[in-house]
């Protein structure tokens, strides 16, 4: 009989993985804790898997649930990342499968995106900051620039071993969970769309609002409905998914090696992200506005916020 793991935690953990369709466990690190962690946006998409790798305490969360069962306009994205925040995290490393909206990018490689075009249609919440406390965090560059570096850096390590790996691009951000037309296909490789998923927005936003380092690791699993070949469905994802799923579970163990020497780094702190969301929020809405609902919800995000 399995012996159950403990609910609680006690040290900062300050790595964390968000995986995706083909990501569901992190192989090769020792699992200590299994976390039920409620937030003032509800709980996670699934209890947060604490696992050690050489003492370094690292966070696994299934996106979409234990099981698959949450479509990608049903995450809890704002418990998802409060939760993370809440025990200490200040990277995540985020896994997405994607399709290819160019030529080059064939499926099975990786992409390390830098930029986002958002098409999702509003009903997913995206923002920690609103009802009675409003705040605008620039979003220039959605992905972070250390962390990009450190994927490039493991992938180009792993070139023997078949990874592809191509840096910088666009992401597509649709609704879903329905798959593109042809014709709105066509049209995102003509904005200049690298690749196309439903899991970047609201996630990557709320990482910044919430002062967080976060990158995109994209594995192409086909070429979207643009392409010539066979029209996407669901086999030909898992298809690709399980053909690569060793190359793709060695890269973000690599990254998360990486990552782990660095554990006390600025970088993996994001100490270049202190402050951002913050100030953002102490200088637009003055207090007499302020919701006192809306201010412990940002004290959950922020303890001692509103002291200073």
């Amino acid at each position: 009989m399995t012996t159950p793991l403990p609910d609680h935690f006690d040290k900062p953990v300050h790595i964390a993985v968000i995986g995706g369709t083909g990501l569901g466990k992190l192989d090769g690190y020792t699992p200590v804790a299994a976390l039920d962690v409620s937030t003032p946006w509800g709980k996670p998409s699934a209890p947060i898997m604490i696992l050690e790798h050489g003492g370094i305490p690292v966070a696994f969360l299934a996106r979409h649930g234990l099981y698959h069962q949450l479509a990608p306009h049903e995450i809890p994205v704002r418990a998802n990342i409060a939760a993370l925040r809440s025990l200490g995290v200040r990277t995540i490393i985020a896994f997405s499968a994607v399709g290819s909206l160019r030529e080059e990018i064939k499926p099975m490689d990786f992409v390390v995106p830098d930029q986002i075009i958002d098409r999702t249609k509003g009903i997913r919440p995206f923002t920690f900051f609103e009802g009675g406390v409003v705040g605008h965090v620039g979003f220039a560059d959605p992905f972070d620039a250390g962390l990009a570096s450190v994927v490039q850096k493991c992938a180009a390590a792993m070139q023997g071993e078949g990874v592809v790996l191509h840096r910088g691009g666009t992401v597509i951000c649709m609704e879903g969970p329905q798959f593109s037309t042809r014709a709105e296909s066509n049209m995102y490789r003509a904005w200049g769309g690298s690749v196309i998923n439903m899991s970047a927005l609201p996630e990557a936003k709320l990482a910044r609002e919430a002062e967080l380092a976060y990158q995109m690791i994209c594995m192409a699993t086909d070429y979207d409905c643009w392409h010539t070949t066979e029209d996407v469905d669901v086999a030909m994802v898992l298809k690709y998914m399980d053909a690569n799923s060793k190359n793709a579970k060695h890269l973000v163990g690599a990254v998360l090696d990486e990552l782990c020497h660095q554990d006390k780094s600025d970088m993996v702190l994001a100490k270049h992200w202190e402050g951002s969301a913050q100030g953002a929020v102490k200088f637009m809405t003055k207090p007499a506005g302020r919701d006192p609902e809306a201010m412990k919800r940002v004290e959950f995000l922020f303890p001692g916020f509103w002291d200073n």
